[in-house]
């Protein structure tokens, strides 16, 4: 795979990037704050790592994320704040897809196409 040239990566560049921004707009609370700022920047900063070096860990990394998004609302306790909960989940959807995409299109890159000769 060639460097900076991952369109899901980008798109996971973005979702952080929103995630670690949103609480400017959003509604939202301390705890709500700090979770989705965090997870937003460790998101941002896999999606470059894996832009600049594909095929790395990042990718399984990206889909954890992803389940981290979505699960924080409860976990943190700010399920509550509708907006900011939203935000989590959403944002979390989208990275959990391309995190898996990305592994799904590792797999078959490193197995040749994915095609196995049928015996």
């Amino acid at each position: 795979m060639k460097r900076w040239s991952h369109p899901q990566d980008f798109v996971a560049l973005v979702a952080g990037v929103y995630a670690a921004l949103s609480p400017i707009w959003t509604t939202t609370t301390t705890a709500a704050t700090w979770t989705v700022v965090v997870l937003g920047v460790v998101t941002g900063a896999l999606a470059v790592l894996s832009l600049a070096r594909p095929g790395m860990l990042a990718d399984g990394l990206m889909a954890a994320m992803g389940v981290l998004f979505v699960l924080s609302p409860w976990v943190v306790g700010f399920a509550s704040t509708h907006p900011m909960a939203w935000t989590a989940w959403i944002v979390g959807a989208v990275v959990f897809v391309v995190g898996a995409s990305d592994v799904v299109e590792a797999r078959v890159s490193h197995h040749g196409g994915g095609l196995a000769a049928s015996h």
